[in-house]
């Protein structure tokens, strides 16, 4: 959800695996259904999580059986409109602000549930100290487990 700086909302949603905003289709197409019903969900967060990613972090707050793992996200859960001026340059303002489900806004870096600190220097992705703290967490969930 979106909401500008009148309180106006604007919200997403998927229907049959298609994104809509306001009840409109948006860009992209149904993806595949999955598997199971409401699974759990681990959300990976660090500096670098940004505008339209943090819109992401947003839309999963909120949401029964999700944890959010690593560093907080960047602070820019916003979003913008470009506009072409009369010299043909862009001016690209912020009008509005990323909501989680229950309509709260965000305006600030978010913190995970569970703050990693990822090793900056490169390293094998079994050695991903945010990505192993998310998959121990989700092994313990019972859907997760195989049947």
């Amino acid at each position: 959800m979106f909401v500008d700086a009148d309180g106006k909302k604007f919200v997403w949603s998927v229907k049959d695996g298609a994104p809509y905003l306001d009840g409109k289709p948006q860009a992209g197409g149904a993806g595949r259904p999955l598997g199971r019903s409401r699974p759990p969900v681990a959300v990976l967060t660090g500096r670098q999580t940004a505008s339209a990613g943090e819109a992401v972090v947003v839309a999963f707050r909120g949401r029964p059986a999700t944890r959010f793992f690593g560093e907080q996200t960047r602070g820019v859960p916003t979003g913008n409109d470009a506009y072409r001026l009369s010299d043909g340059a862009m001016l690209i303002l912020t009008e509005v602000k990323d909501a989680d489900r229950t309509g709260r806004t965000y305006d600030e870096a978010i913190r995970p549930d569970e703050e990693v600190i990822k090793d900056p220097r490169p390293v094998a992705r079994h050695q991903d100290a945010v990505l192993d703290a998310a998959q121990n967490w989700l092994n313990k969930q019972a859907a997760c487990r195989q049947q």
